[in-house]
């Protein structure tokens, strides 16, 4: 495998990542197959994936030091993901072997007349366990870490983690696709919340995305923002932030607030844009700010796959807050990050390194 041409940067924060490994198996077709159809692929690609991996992938690549926590079976599979994230940077020595385990697999259907994916996933074992995290595993896993990165996958083990870097003040970043068991207890410990587009309302029984928004930042009140993505719409982000507004000053409703925010903000726009409203009182004492972000507009003819886009703009989300990125500037580079992720097969195969010129705005490269 070749080597990650960009060494991390010195004397920089660690982004730390917990949860699960997996193989992904990538084919493109010209159209997805109806039943009993035979066809031939376009292209194929085996490539490590899942969340964690594909996230400090990213991170790795912009130049941070990053590091995953996990348990991987010691299979061929297996060791093909560690090798993997150790060519990109990722730093691999937490991860535990289980000598009699099977690995996480994923199957990826890439329709090239829609721009659509399919995934057959496949669970592994075994899972990575409260057991598997000593006293002293956690104190080294944590050492330097600047933020946490959890997605809920391996909740008990994660929750131990989370609990143990809420209490030495590192941050928690958590990437919440669907409600899943345990899943509420590393939302109370999370300073950030990066949701799927149904996750908030699902999750709040809300009527609307914005006040599904406004729900969480009132349920969650350690949370600083929520993002919620949209895909090749952009995304949308509720901000807490600590300006005073005037006391006498009347709830803002957040639906309206968003609608009035759509209306000024520039969709034609072929490189993402960032709109945000004024922070303005929203509910009782939650003072915020909503923010809109467009996606890159990408020629039909330059999306391949968009598998690990998500992934991208998170660990994108990551870089920004481990360098003290502007909230407007960290979400116009993470969107930007995620288009570069589309235009290749897997999640991983054209994520950007620091030196791509499409970053040099942001990185100076």
């Amino acid at each position: 495998m070749s080597s990650c041409s960009d060494e991390a940067i010195p004397g920089q924060p660690i982004v730390l990542g917990c949860g699960q490994l997996c193989l992904d198996y990538l084919v493109t077709v010209p159209s997805f197959p109806i039943p009993d159809q035979k066809i031939r692929s376009t292209s194929f690609k085996v490539q490590g994936g899942g969340n964690t991996g594909n996230s400090l992938t990213c991170v790795a690549r912009l130049g941070l030091p990053s590091r995953i926590l996990a348990k991987v079976a010691d299979d061929s599979h297996g060791r093909f993901m560690v090798e993997e994230l150790e060519s990109s940077g990722v730093d691999t020595s937490f991860c535990m072997n289980a000598k009699d385990g099977a690995s996480h697999f994923n199957y990826a259907i890439v329709d090239n007349q829609t721009n659509t994916r399919t995934c057959i996933f496949t669970p592994g074992y075994p899972p990575l366990l409260p057991d598997d995290l000593t006293e002293s595993l956690l104190l080294d896993v944590l050492d330097g870490v600047r933020v946490l990165y959890v997605n809920g996958r391996s909740r008990e083990a994660e929750l131990l983690l989370a609990q143990k870097a809420h209490s030495k003040n590192i941050s928690i970043l958590i990437n919440a696709e669907k409600k899943r068991a345990g899943l509420d207890e590393l939302l109370d410990l999370a300073d950030y919340a990066i949701c799927s587009t149904n996750f908030p309302q699902v999750w709040t029984e809300s009527p609307s995305s914005p006040s599904a928004l406004l729900s969480m930042l009132i349920r969650l009140p350690k949370l600083k923002f929520v993002i919620i993505t949209l895909g090749e719409h952009g995304c949308v982000m509720l901000e807490r932030c600590s300006s005073e507004v005037s006391g006498s000053e009347e709830e803002t409703d957040i639906d309206e607030l968003h609608e009035s925010l759509k209306q000024s903000t520039d969709f034609t726009s072929v490189l993402p844009v960032c709109n945000s409203s004024l922070v303005t009182k929203l509910a009782g004492n939650v003072t915020g700010r909503l923010v809109i972000v467009t996606a890159e507009k990408i020629l039909p003819s330059e999306i391949i796959d968009t598998t690990g886009a998500g992934d991208a703009f998170t660990g994108a989300l990551l870089y920004g807050l481990c360098t003290n990125m502007a909230t407007e500037e960290m979400l116009t580079f993470a969107s930007r990050v995620a288009a570069c992720c589309c235009r290749g097969l897997g999640a991983r195969t054209t994520l950007p390194f620091r030196t791509d010129p499409n970053l040099a705005t942001f990185l100076g490269a």
